[in-house]
């Protein structure tokens, strides 16, 4: 039981990115995840970006979509990358909100770009659920997680926090 517990933090990391039709950064984190989808994007792993954004979430006065739109219109890649609007409050919701996005993309290949700790989850959710061929990029954050959680207190409630979740999916939520 010791050996699992210390191994989790390693266990739910994967960062196996591979070429693809398109690239889709997960809602969420809005520093290191739209940084690492970026990269990857001028590294030639996709001619196309997706950066999914929270619909309904405001930053002080302001839209958080107006602000991503703000934030992709300065960018050299801009012409390269989509503001996709999301409604959902999961990642699972989340996957319907994708699939509206990639509707007109003829995207069968797609590289995922979320934080380190929630890459084995958004995988298997997304492969579940939609039928595209999926990779992952890890988008690492040492302040929030590493893989020897025990370390930082930060660290150790990312992993207990992700592992419950990931059990919750694979035991209950995946066979709605």
């Amino acid at each position: 039981m010791v050996a699992l517990a210390a191994t989790s933090g390693r266990f739910l990391v994967v960062n196996q990115p591979r070429k693809s039709d398109v690239i889709v950064v997960l809602a969420g984190e809005t520093d290191r995840r739209p940084a690492r989808g970026l990269e990857l994007l001028a590294q030639g792993y996709a001619s196309r970006l997706i950066l999914d954004v929270p619909a309904a979430t405001k930053i002080y006065q302001w839209d958080q979509t107006e602000l991503a739109r703000k934030y992709v219109e300065g960018l050299p890649l801009a012409s390269s990358i989509t503001i996709c609007p999301i409604y959902g409050h999961s990642t699972r919701e989340e996957t319907q909100d994708v699939a509206r996005c990639l509707q007109g993309v003829s995207a069968r290949k797609v590289l995922l770009v979320t934080s380190d700790f929630h890459t084995r989850r958004a995988l298997s959710i997304f492969s579940h659920v939609l039928p595209e061929d999926y990779s992952v990029a890890s988008a690492f954050n040492a302040g929030e997680f590493g893989v020897q959680w025990w370390r930082h207190r930060e660290w150790a409630k990312t992993n207990l926090d992700e592992c419950m979740k990931l059990i919750w999916w694979e035991l209950v939520d995946r066979w709605r």
